[in-house]
């Protein structure tokens, strides 16, 4: 532990980690458990790089703070080291995924903010399991998914006006990939991704959610939050009109149909009853999609 002096006196406690500790728990996942693509052949050689060691830090941050075995406190303590290897005010090996990202990130003039936005995203899974209305559920998505496209405009040299757009566009799958997960969300990790004034308009409590099937309550909860999901999908078109890397256009593009896809999926099936998934043929025409449009259709 290192104490903080003020006037003489120390005022607080932190952690601080040896070389041969580590802060990061493993969960098992990687980019190939997305639904969504994250650093494909369709970014530049010389970038991906960057955007996989984003990934690696907002995967290790998230398996901090989706670890059942941690206690909260301990998840906010690793989760404020991974903040201090970010800024380089700690380095070790224990925090090298950090430490590696901030340097990168540094050395190509991105704002930090792109990824200590997602920590506290993280330190709020840590602490909260609940959400009262959309609205708030859309700020902790502002800070979980959004600033994912902005640093992916960021590293291509994008107009920030776009900004909007990317925005929607991350909010709608961090939506999209909370209605898939409902029941491990609720099960495993005894969170709640809905509204809870929706839910309780429609009388859905916690418990319907380790249900075999939806009630016609959450059903309509769940439409809903597709809806305006779809709602999000339309504002993120105005992305794919203004983007000047091709090779970003047709990952926007690849992504963008995908959520479509899954968006539809959801509304026809239960996610309850068994695994709303998209399949590798969705990828490939998907991806064959946002060729076509970076290619031919500009």
């Amino acid at each position: 532990m290192k104490a903080r002096q003020a006037n003489g006196a120390a005022i607080v406690l932190e952690p601080v980690m040896r070389e041969s500790e580590t802060i990061e728990t493993p969960s098992g996942k990687g980019a190939g458990d997305e639904n969504f693509p994250v650093a494909s052949r369709l970014l530049k050689p010389e970038d991906r790089p960057l955007v996989m060691a984003y990934y690696a830090f907002a995967r290790a941050a998230d398996d901090i703070a989706d670890n059942p075995q941690l206690s909260p406190d301990d998840k906010l303590a690793r989760l404020k080291l991974f903040q201090t290897g970010l800024e380089g005010s700690e380095r070790s090996e224990a925090l090298a995924t950090a430490n590696h990202l901030g340097d990168q990130l540094r050395e190509r003039g991105i704002a930090l903010e792109r990824a200590s936005d997602l920590l506290l995203a993280f330190r709020q899974d840590a602490q909260k399991a609940r959400y009262t209305s959309w609205e708030e559920l859309r700020d902790y998505c502002r800070l979980s998914a959004e600033p994912v496209g902005r640093f992916l405009l960021d590293l291509h040299g994008e107009d920030p006006a776009l900004y909007p757009g990317a925005n929607a566009l991350c909010s709608a799958l961090q939506v999209l990939n909370h209605l898939q997960d409902l029941r491990g969300d609720y099960i495993d990790l005894g969170r709640i991704y809905l509204p809870g004034d929706w839910m309780a308009e429609e009388k859905v409590e916690p418990r319907h959610l380790a249900e075999p099937s939806c009630s016609a309550g959450l059903r309509r909860v769940i439409d809903d939050c597709l809806w305006r999901s779809d709602s999000l999908l339309a504002q993120a078109e105005g992305l794919l009109a203004g983007l000047q890397s091709r090779r970003l256009l047709v990952q926007a593009v690849t992504t963008h149909g995908l959520a479509q896809k899954l968006l539809h999926r959801l509304l026809r099936r239960d996610p309850l009853a068994r695994p709303v998934k998209l399949s590798r043929g969705d990828f490939f025409f998907a991806g064959a999609r946002g060729i076509f449009w970076g290619g031919f259709a500009r």
